[in-house]
């Protein structure tokens, strides 16, 4: 009876691993399996343990196809390497957390060493933005969503992303090496059963990416969408993620005490990321998203 079961689960296991793309919603609850895919390898020593004990090769090859399935999908992750090399922009996002008392420590860590500092769940006027504003020379916010930047900003303007208030941002920054865009959003939350209208801010964020011709384009914020969601797969491709590009790991950033996925992005279009990681923020329940990247060609056009 153990024997079949470490067999059947050992299958089911690898099914869902390799084919979670092609199971149904199931009312919300696919996502939510999505979100925490890398977790599922938690399973695989148990079987193998549980294999041992039955003194079956048979049975402990099976439990190998689950270890196998999951070594290619998420192995890649623990043994990256950042490139590292020269960059021309260090960029962090954080959703601040809205009633997070510490908020000033946070962006205050969070945002040494940067150029851009994209920020979720802004108080208009508080201690994160405050501090923010004594940092850096050049800022644009819009309700919740702000971005400071240690280069000029060329233009700013806000942006629908299909919710009943703004929580996007669009701005033209101007670096050494070139004019950047910057998006920062904050797209609507999901939760299990409910993800249509995450799902709607998804696609409004790619027909956005789409009509947007800029050479260099930063996309920064809380997409409340996992790296294995499939509803994510709207925006990469067209733009690549700095985290699987050149972070070392899974970067997981929610919730902060224990990250078991990441709603926080960092993608990008006509740049390299050079490296890429998570930092901790006070008091926010969210951790840090930060990436070094370098513009791929000078230009000057937005």
């Amino acid at each position: 009876m153990l024997r079949r079961a470490i067999i059947v689960v050992s299958g089911v296991l690898s099914l869902v691993l390799c084919g979670h793309r092609l199971l149904p919603e199931l009312g919300g609850f696919t996502p939510v399996l999505e979100s925490l895919l890398p977790w599922l390898g938690v399973a695989v020593p148990f079987l193998v343990f549980g294999a041992l004990f039955t003194r079956s090769w048979q049975v402990i090859v099976a439990t190998l196809l689950p270890a196998a399935v999951w070594g290619v999908m998420f192995g890649p992750a623990l043994l990256r390497t950042p490139p590292g090399g020269p960059s021309d922009v260090s960029v962090a996002t954080l959703n601040v957390g809205a009633t997070n008392g510490d908020s000033a420590r946070a962006v205050r860590d969070v945002s040494r060493g940067r150029d851009l500092v994209a920020v979720q769940e802004l108080t208009e006027g508080g201690p994160a933005a405050k501090t923010l504003d004594g940092r850096f020379p050049h800022r644009y916010q819009v309700t919740t969503v702000g971005l400071w930047s240690r280069f000029p900003i060329l233009e700013a303007r806000k942006v629908d992303i299909g919710l009943d208030w703004a929580r996007a941002l669009r701005a033209v920054v101007e670096t050494p090496r070139g004019n950047l865009t910057v998006y920062v959003m904050h797209l609507a939350s999901a939760r299990p059963g409910q993800t249509a209208q995450r799902d709607e801010t998804l696609a409004h964020a790619r027909k956005i990416v789409d009509r947007d011709g800029s050479k260099h384009l930063l996309l920064l914020g809380d997409l409340n969408t996992a790296t294995t969601d499939r509803k994510r797969s709207g925006l990469v491709p067209p733009l690549s993620d700095a985290q699987q590009e050149a972070g070392a790991g899974f970067g997981f950033t929610w919730p902060s005490s224990f990250p078991v996925t990441r709603p926080d992005h960092i993608l990008y279009r006509g740049l390299t990321a050079t490296s890429a990681g998570v930092e901790q923020a006070a008091g926010s329940d969210h951790r840090a998203a930060v990436a070094s990247l370098r513009l791929r060609e000078s230009s000057t056009s937005p």
